[in-house]
This record gives structure tokens, sequence and C-alpha cells, in this order.
């Protein structure tokens, strides 16, 4: 097998993307809202942060001292949280990213897991595959009537091979 056709694990595809990018799905996950909080208010504090994801304060402490050391945002400690022009380039690509996923996952039907399976697509895709999604989602948008016709079929299709 020639080096693209090359299957590996999961953890596999993991390690090779550990390799080329300086930020972990937990980092993009922080920076993603640092960015949704800050591009309202210009700033979040750690307390807030850790709120809207979930975690306690001393994780997301550590989270964004990683950030603060890769050049991503702002911060003293028990102070407020900024980010940097990479930052904010990096935080508006990842919501970008996230918008784009939660769309398509929106248009194919899915629902009650939306937000939880764009949370576990997000980080996995490549850019020209994101690439795709978009411009599918942007033809749907301007083709309604496929649009329909796909809800329709959706509706009717009553076999269930998986």
């Amino acid at each position: 097998m020639k080096g693209k056709d090359k299957f590996y694990t999961v953890r596999g595809y993991h390690m090779i993307n550990a390799r080329e990018d300086l930020l972990t799905a937990s980092m993009e996950d922080y920076l993603e809202m640092i960015y949704r909080i800050c591009k309202d208010d210009g700033y979040v504090r750690m307390n807030q942060l850790a709120k809207n994801l979930n975690v306690r304060t001393s994780s997301a402490t550590k989270i964004v001292q990683k950030l603060k050391d890769l050049g991503m945002v702002y911060y003293q400690r028990y102070g407020i949280i900024q980010l940097t022009e990479e930052g904010i380039r990096v935080g508006k690509f990842l919501l970008n990213r996230h918008n784009i996923i939660e769309e398509f996952l929106k248009n194919i039907g899915t629902e009650d897991t939306r937000l939880k399976d764009t949370e576990m697509i997000e980080h996995g895709l490549s850019l020209s595959t994101l690439r795709n999604i978009f411009i599918l989602n942007k033809f749907l948008l301007e083709n309604p009537e496929i649009m329909a016709a796909f809800k329709k079929y959706r509706e009717n299709f009553s076999e269930v091979s998986i």
C-alpha cells in the first residue's frame, strides 16, 4: 500500500495528527469556547470558561496555561483571558469548523445527538473533507428542492440496514 492508502486505527491517526498539530482536541475545544465568549465580551474569566465547558476551574487553568505557552491567549493568574491575534485566527477557524459540521448534521436530519456528534466528528476531519461538507451545505441551501426531496426520501425510508 502507498502512504496515503495505508489503514491506521483511530489512535494511529490521532498520533499522526499529534505530530502535525500543536493543539490537542481538548485545547481546540477550549480555544473555540474562549473565542465564542470573547467575540461578544472581549475577554473571559476562568470560572466562566469552566462553567461553559462543564469542567473544574483547575482543569481549565491547566489548558489555558498551555494555550498561553503556545501564544494563543493572554492570561495572568486570577485575571481575565483574552485572545492573541493567532488565537483569534485559530478560534475563528474552530468555530467555523464546528458550525459547518453542525449544519451538515442538521441537513441530514440529526437532532437529538447533533451537538455530541459535532464534537465527536470535528477534531478528526481533514481540511479537504471539511471543505467538501461546506460545499455540500451550500449546495443544499441554494437548491431547496433537492433538500426537500432528501427529507421526503428520509421520511419514507423504512429499510434499516445498519
